[in-house]
């Protein structure tokens, strides 16, 4: 975990602790009048928790988000009878990233539901923030285009009120769907969640999944009597063919998915000692091959094996010059702070360095955010705004891919055979979601249980676009 995010936590958990003394000295206080009122209070007190005050928000929801997004279009719009108007100077092809930046206040009411805005006119849609959103937040307008230019394009507040000043950034690309694309994905599942309608539409595809994902199995302890280290090695056996598998779904040949193989949460280890072995934390495994065992491609570093650092990077440089890709895909290492996401992001940069074939762009992608756990907020199915961004020092350029009804259904039937998300949520993430549903009106999609399928079934993909040139962070 990263140092900001271990920060943020703390910050959040000793606002918490506080919260908790001072609601448990009100209900001490109010035993005074009657001995039901305290646990009385205190479930209504939990209810209002779950319902209200469960998500895990990491910054006040009064902060503007802070983009640097100078590489980009700015067209100031103004906004009549509710109505978007283009002014004439900016012309639209259809096929650019669109965002809208915009200045949201909640009403008393949007502290108690989602705020969102209704996009009409066009592609209906409704793109939500947080509860008690007071700032700059930018919606997403790609595919809106048509719509756009015609004033045809109304924006409605949902218990929130927009400021009349709008801003619309057009931000121009090449097409990165035509030549090879390749995607780097930390655990199986990674490259579904981020870049499904990506990869399934590009020319031509590859996926890598560097670890097995074996950790984390009471589910296979408890549904089939486990120890631990069968429990692992069940888990990652079904992870790894995950991986190699459900691409072929898009029509990836299965030469071209690749897992690697490397032990989950161990990447950190490795990177720090490039050279050791680094085994398994709960499979008692130190050998990679047992997890390739469904490849279909064959790698230098099948000869022994060794779950190291300098096998990972060759592993990677040997992949990037046999696919020779246009396009490669994988974390943002700034945005996304899981360990092994950010080890995936600097695996990868450490095996361009010495590769003799060198990408046209570079796209990162978030699957899991410093700031905010929820996001993308809002209903499945639905327009994927900005992350909360707070550094307008490190320069970002945001390039959208627009996800048809059809492919969103096969990108949430290829998420529904990952096995990692298909176990039932536990009871008590059940209970808060009824709490949810009956009080504060959130809906969660019938296709699946997990989190990720409201999350990642989206009318977009979004990703962050840099060079392999680039010697800062990517953009």
């Amino acid at each position: 975990m990263s140092a900001r995010k271990q920060q943020l936590l703390q910050r959040h958990r000793k606002r918490k602790r506080v919260t908790l003394l001072v609601v448990l000295l009100v209900l001490l206080a109010t035993a005074v009048w009657a001995w039901w009122l305290p646990p009385l209070l205190a479930v209504l007190a939990w209810v209002a928790h779950e319902a209200w005050f469960s998500d895990h928000l990491f910054y006040v929801p009064g902060s503007d988000y802070e983009y640097d997004l100078k590489a980009c279009e700015r067209h100031r719009l103004s906004i009549q009878g509710g109505r978007l108007a283009l002014p004439g100077g900016c012309l639209l092809e259809g096929n650019e990233t669109l965002l809208l930046q915009v200045t949201l206040r909640a009403s008393w009411l949007g502290r108690l539901f989602d705020p969102a805005v209704r996009i009409e006119g066009g592609l209906s849609d409704c793109q939500a923030f947080e509860r008690g959103v007071h700032g700059v937040r930018y919606l997403n307008l790609t595919g809106q285009a048509e719509a756009l230019a015609a004033g045809q394009l109304r924006l409605v507040g949902r218990h929130c009120r927009m400021a009349p000043e709008v801003e619309l950034l057009v931000v121009r690309h090449p097409d990165y769907l035509a030549g090879p694309m390749m995607v780097i994905a930390p655990h199986a599942d990674d490259a579904e969640l981020a870049a499904f309608a990506a990869y399934a539409q590009a020319d031509s595809s590859w996926i890598v999944t560097l670890t097995a994902g074996e950790i984390e199995n009471e589910y296979y302890r408890k549904a089939f009597a486990l120890d631990v280290v069968e429990a692992a090695r069940l888990k990652g056996e079904l992870r790894s063919w995950d991986s190699v598998a459900v691409p072929r779904w898009a029509g990836v040949p299965a030469a071209q998915c690749v897992q690697l193989g490397y032990f989950c949460m161990q990447l950190p280890a490795m990177q720090a000692d490039p050279q050791a072995p680094i085994a398994s934390r709960e499979a008692d495994l130190a050998d990679t091959r047992p997890f390739r065992r469904f490849n279909e491609t064959t790698l230098q570093s099948d000869a022994d094996g060794q779950p190291t650092w300098a096998n990972l990077v060759q592993d990677l440089r040997e992949l990037i010059e046999r696919a020779r890709p246009a396009t490669i895909v994988m974390p943002h290492p700034a945005l996304d702070p899981h360990p092994d996401h950010v080890c995936a992001h600097d695996a990868l940069q450490q095996a361009l360095a010495g590769a003799q074939w060198r990408p046209e762009a570079l796209l990162f992608y978030a699957n899991h955010l410093h700031d905010n756990d929820r996001w993308p907020m809002g209903d499945a199915g639905t327009g994927v705004p900005l992350p909360p961004f707070f550094d307008a020092g490190q320069p970002l350029r945001p390039w959208v891919l627009g996800v048809s009804p059809q492919v969103q259904r096969q990108k949430a039937t290829a998420l529904g055979m990952m096995h990692d998300l298909q176990p039932a949520a536990p009871l008590k993430r059940r209970l808060r979601r009824l709490l949810q549903r009956c009080l504060a009106a959130r809906r969660w999609p019938t296709f699946g249980e997990n989190e990720f399928f409201r999350k990642a079934v989206r009318r977009h993909e979004l990703f962050w676009v840099g060079t392999p040139n680039d010697k800062r962070e990517p953009r």
